[in-house]
Protein backbone atom coordinates (compact mmCIF):
# COMPACT_ATOMS: atom_id res chain seq x y z
CA UNK A 1 0.00 0.00 0.00
CA UNK A 2 2.96 2.36 0.30
CA UNK A 3 2.49 2.85 -3.46
CA UNK A 4 -0.57 4.99 -3.12
CA UNK A 5 0.59 6.96 -0.51
CA UNK A 6 1.07 10.35 -0.71
CA UNK A 7 -0.82 10.62 -4.00
CA UNK A 8 -2.58 13.46 -4.86
CA UNK A 9 -6.26 12.17 -5.15
CA UNK A 10 -7.15 16.18 -7.09
CA UNK A 11 -5.04 14.83 -9.67
CA UNK A 12 -6.50 12.62 -11.90
CA UNK A 13 -3.78 11.37 -13.62
CA UNK A 14 -1.11 11.38 -10.56
CA UNK A 15 -4.33 8.69 -9.07
CA UNK A 16 -4.40 6.69 -12.74
CA UNK A 17 -0.23 6.52 -12.74
CA UNK A 18 -0.26 5.35 -8.89
CA UNK A 19 -3.44 2.83 -9.47
CA UNK A 20 -1.37 1.12 -12.36
CA UNK A 21 1.81 1.11 -10.14
CA UNK A 22 0.14 -0.47 -7.42
CA UNK A 23 -1.54 -3.14 -9.61
CA UNK A 24 1.97 -3.55 -11.02
CA UNK A 25 3.01 -4.41 -7.67
CA UNK A 26 0.43 -6.50 -6.83
CA UNK A 27 1.43 -8.81 -9.96
CA UNK A 28 4.81 -8.71 -9.41
CA UNK A 29 3.97 -10.14 -6.07
CA UNK A 30 1.52 -12.32 -7.43
CA UNK A 31 4.22 -13.75 -10.06
CA UNK A 32 7.44 -14.43 -7.37
CA UNK A 33 4.58 -16.74 -5.54
CA UNK A 34 4.14 -18.50 -8.69
CA UNK A 35 7.65 -18.70 -9.97
CA UNK A 36 9.20 -19.69 -6.47
CA UNK A 37 7.63 -23.26 -7.16
CA UNK A 38 9.98 -23.80 -10.09
CA UNK A 39 12.88 -26.02 -10.33
CA UNK A 40 16.06 -24.70 -10.25
CA UNK A 41 17.74 -24.38 -13.12
CA UNK A 42 16.26 -24.98 -16.46
CA UNK A 43 15.04 -21.88 -18.32
CA UNK A 44 16.94 -20.00 -15.44
CA UNK A 45 20.32 -21.69 -14.69
CA UNK A 46 21.66 -21.61 -11.72
CA UNK A 47 23.43 -19.14 -9.33
CA UNK A 48 22.99 -15.50 -8.24
CA UNK A 49 22.70 -14.49 -11.49
CA UNK A 50 19.79 -16.63 -12.38
CA UNK A 51 18.02 -15.33 -8.92
CA UNK A 52 18.71 -11.68 -10.18
CA UNK A 53 17.84 -12.12 -13.86
CA UNK A 54 14.49 -14.15 -13.02
CA UNK A 55 13.64 -11.32 -10.55
CA UNK A 56 14.41 -8.70 -13.36
CA UNK A 57 12.03 -10.32 -15.72
CA UNK A 58 9.18 -10.93 -13.73
CA UNK A 59 9.42 -7.14 -12.81
CA UNK A 60 9.31 -7.02 -16.44
CA UNK A 61 6.06 -9.31 -17.00
CA UNK A 62 4.26 -7.79 -14.01
CA UNK A 63 4.65 -3.85 -15.96
CA UNK A 64 3.40 -5.45 -19.19
CA UNK A 65 0.73 -7.19 -17.94
CA UNK A 66 -0.54 -3.79 -15.92
CA UNK A 67 0.26 -1.54 -19.26
CA UNK A 68 -1.86 -4.33 -21.39
CA UNK A 69 -4.91 -3.78 -19.13
CA UNK A 70 -3.82 -5.93 -16.20
CA UNK A 71 -6.47 -7.86 -14.03
CA UNK A 72 -8.72 -5.05 -13.49
CA UNK A 73 -7.05 -3.85 -10.03
CA UNK A 74 -5.93 -0.70 -11.03
CA UNK A 75 -9.43 0.57 -12.25
CA UNK A 76 -10.99 -0.62 -8.96
CA UNK A 77 -8.28 1.24 -7.26
CA UNK A 78 -8.64 4.29 -9.47
CA UNK A 79 -12.47 4.31 -8.67
CA UNK A 80 -11.67 4.30 -5.08
CA UNK A 81 -9.46 6.76 -4.77
CA UNK A 82 -11.51 8.95 -6.90
CA UNK A 83 -14.74 8.24 -4.97
CA UNK A 84 -12.88 9.07 -1.49
CA UNK A 85 -11.95 12.51 -3.21
CA UNK A 86 -15.13 13.45 -3.32
CA UNK A 87 -16.06 13.01 0.22
CA UNK A 88 -17.74 8.99 -0.72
Amino acid sequence: MDTLKGVDTSDKTAVKEASKEFEAVFLNTMLQNMFTGLENGGTWGTGHGADAWQSLLIDEYARSISEAGGIGLAESVERELLRLQEGG
